[in-house]
């Protein structure tokens, strides 16, 4: 009788992926494969706007675009996957492992996580922003980035929702925490693989305004990733944080790079402060009190079926 690797679901995504683990060389193909998706994407948005009124691509492209990005490292796991799981071992790209939480008490610690983590971000944010805007050169560029994302999050709310919240929540996930972190874990120590994986985080966001922010809740998400192997608490983490900065920008004079320190008088500013650093030190401690099965994190292995 003969044990091999479960063969992979057709319609399952994580499945399909759960046998490959990249390390160094892994992640520079993942992230050259990210970048010719975006070539790719930014080809096929040239011909919609050629073909197409302006300001119908302007609103809609996203849509169709913003995917396109991941569809070339997805081809290409899926298939170094397929022959891997011939003879590697595989290791789930979402597990649950929640220690002596529930379901329902986990995602509740993970939304207080999340707000409590936007809210501590802010003076980081705040002066990473006075340094990168030092000179007028910069602050030009910093202008019409934020020019940029207007016009990203400027078109219909469900368009804007949809990209930013849901898709950047999915396939930003899969690529950072599923594909990087996961593959990082079986291999190095969990402290060097969650800052791995927050600086690719960082960088592919293309921009030093958004790399900081994207580095602190990066961390955050690959120390929950580790402690539960939950795929989908970091997409949750991922779609509130995201979903925030669209609901500011589309219904208020606010835009995700207007800082709290900027419009909350200065004693309530730190009260409200000092609460979200108590909140997000007690979620922390939460996630820490999970207990880990193996030194890699809560990440399962594939099981395997007789043949």
């Amino acid at each position: 009788m003969q044990l091999r690797a479960r063969r992979v679901n057709n319609y399952d995504l994580y499945a399909n992926h759960a046998w490959y683990t990249p390390y160094w060389k892994g992640l520079f193909a993942l992230l050259g494969w990210f970048f010719v998706g975006a070539l790719i994407g930014s080809i096929i948005e040239a011909i919609l706007m050629a073909i197409l009124p302006k300001d119908l691509v302007m609103d809609y492209s996203m849509v169709i675009v913003y995917p396109l990005q991941f569809i070339p490292a997805m081809v290409w796991v899926a298939s170094k996957s397929q022959r891997n799981s011939l003879f590697e071992t595989g290791y789930k790209l979402s597990s649950k492992h929640f220690g002596k939480f529930t379901t329902w008490q986990i995602a509740l610690i993970t939304v207080a996580l999340t707000l409590a983590s936007m809210v501590s971000a802010d003076l980081p944010n705040y002066w990473n922003y006075r340094l990168t805007t030092a000179t007028p050169a910069m602050k030009e560029l910093y202008d019409y980035f934020i020019e940029l994302m207007q016009q990203m999050i400027g078109g219909p709310f469900w368009s804007s929702f949809l990209v930013i919240a849901v898709f950047a929540a999915i396939f930003e996930e899969w690529l950072c925490r599923g594909m990087i972190l996961r593959g990082f874990l079986t291999k190095m120590k969990p402290g060097a693989a969650i800052i791995v994986s927050a600086l690719f985080f960082a960088v592919i966001h293309l921009n030093p305004w958004q790399a900081l922010n994207a580095f602190i809740i990066g961390v955050i998400m690959g120390f929950v990733y580790y402690k539960t192997g939950c795929l989908w608490l970091t997409m949750l983490i991922h779609f509130i944080n995201n979903g925030i900065s669209v609901i500011i920008g589309q219904f208020s004079s606010l835009t995700e790079y207007d800082f709290l320190k900027d419009i909350i008088p200065a004693p309530y500013y730190a009260i409200i402060y000092v609460v979200s650093l108590i909140v997000l030190a007690g979620a922390l401690l939460a996630f820490k009190s999970i207990p880990l099965e193996q030194c890699r994190g809560n990440i399962d292995t594939v099981s395997l079926v007789e043949e």
